[in-house]
């Protein structure tokens, strides 16, 4: 069994691996590139969009999840590849993933953790 440390670590590894695969796997703008940002120390992690296109400025969110307690919140995603699906896949069991974009309330009635 994996102490808490090592699951956390396993986690990190999880999440920036996919974040990365994600950023280059998706069609992007020249003019507004994505960009992965990994802060380990508030185990914070996204995958952004920044720059400008004709006269707008573009800065969103394109995922973004975080390690509370031991768990990973999905807290955006704006894909289509439905990055809890990917962490799954990478070894995150649902029981460890809460999808914090939910209302409280409603993360229950999902397949994952309600927090």
């Amino acid at each position: 069994m994996d102490s808490s440390d090592d699951r956390l670590n396993r986690y990190r590894e999880i999440i920036e691996r996919t974040l990365t695969e994600i950023a280059d796997y998706i069609p992007q703008d020249s003019q507004a590139p994505h960009k992965t940002v990994f802060d380990r120390r508030a185990d914070s992690y996204a995958l952004i969009e920044v720059g400008w296109v004709d006269n707008q400025r573009i800065h969103q969110f394109i995922i973004h999840l975080e390690i509370v307690n031991g768990k990973v919140w999905v807290q955006v995603d704006n894909t289509d590849l439905n990055v809890t699906r990917e962490l799954e896949r990478a070894g995150v069991p649902k029981s460890d993933i809460v999808l914090g974009f939910q209302p409280p309330a409603a993360r229950r009635y999902t397949e994952y953790a309600a927090a």
